[in-house]
């Protein structure tokens, strides 16, 4: 019974490392290569016909450089406990880093600034952040909401936005991107699927948009809101080298006006 277990795991572990090896464009021998394995062992850890130990996962999953969730996948499908936490931004451990979030929210202001997750959910906003999306959500809810489903789904903050098609076709491409980079994050890929099926006059993109030379450095997205129109542009910002699955996963999504005008505008709210 113990053996028919651990060849399970193996063959779990197997296909997922050839999962991953497809979406980063390796072979075995390049694999073998970059976590110092011999082609041949890791052929039979991909078969089934090895057990790879807790190091090798570790060092395999480290040259497919999976996400820390993804990690702790692999771990779990050799039959070995997950080694790196999975916490919230509640537990006394986060306190720091809801310190460090909660600076950079305010420093960011009168500009609005957001911290997401890996479904673009708003965990945590400030003040300018609030007053913005006052004018398209009012009251806000108590439950998180999805700045995606904000942009592209029908409402009042979509139809504010004159740039929609623009704007939509670079958020799908982010989420693409970020579904390459770990291609096993079920629930974003079923967020796109639903928002394709629901809304068909979303572009259609399955990869990166071409380089433009004609391009300017930033896209803003432009609203028009009564008689004014305001041009903001987004950076995204996350936390270097962490050691937990949530905070990997956090983005600070900060945004600036793209011009005077807007820029007057958000430091005329903010002050009154």
């Amino acid at each position: 019974m113990a053996t028919s277990v651990r060849t399970s795991n193996v063959s779990s572990l197997g296909r997922l490392l050839r999962h991953w090896r497809d979406a980063r464009g390796l072979s075995q021998l390049g694999l073998a290569l970059r976590a110092r394995v011999s082609a041949r062992h890791l052929s039979f850890v991909e078969t089934g016909r090895a057990q790879a130990g807790r190091d090798l996962v570790l060092r395999l999953a480290s040259a497919l450089d999976l996400p820390l969730r993804d990690r702790n996948a692999a771990l779990t499908a050799a039959g070995y406990a997950p080694v790196f936490r999975h916490g919230t931004l509640q537990t006394p451990e986060m306190e720091p880093v809801v310190r460090a979030l909660d600076f950079m929210l305010r420093k960011q202001e009168p500009y609005p600034a957001l911290v997401v997750d890996r479904l673009c959910n708003i965990l945590k906003m400030n003040q300018a952040s609030e007053r913005f999306l006052r004018l398209f959500v009012d009251p806000l809810p108590d439950r998180p909401l999805n700045i995606v489903r904000l942009l592209l789904e029908p409402g009042p903050m979509r139809d504010a936005i004159l740039n929609g098609p623009e704007v939509a076709e670079r958020v799908i491409v982010r989420l693409r991107r970020d579904l390459l980079a770990g291609p096993s994050c079920p629930e974003l890929a079923e967020m796109l699927d639903e928002l394709s099926d629901r809304l068909p006059e979303l572009p259609d993109v399955g990869r990166a948009l071409a380089p433009d030379a004609s391009a300017p450095p930033v896209v803003p997205t432009v609203f028009r809101l009564g008689d004014r129109t305001l041009r903001l542009f987004t950076t995204l910002t996350s936390f270097g080298s962490p050691q937990d699955v949530t905070l990997q996963e956090l983005k600070i999504e900060c945004s600036f006006p793209a011009d005077d005008a807007t820029d007057a505008y958000l430091r005329e709210v903010a002050a009154a």
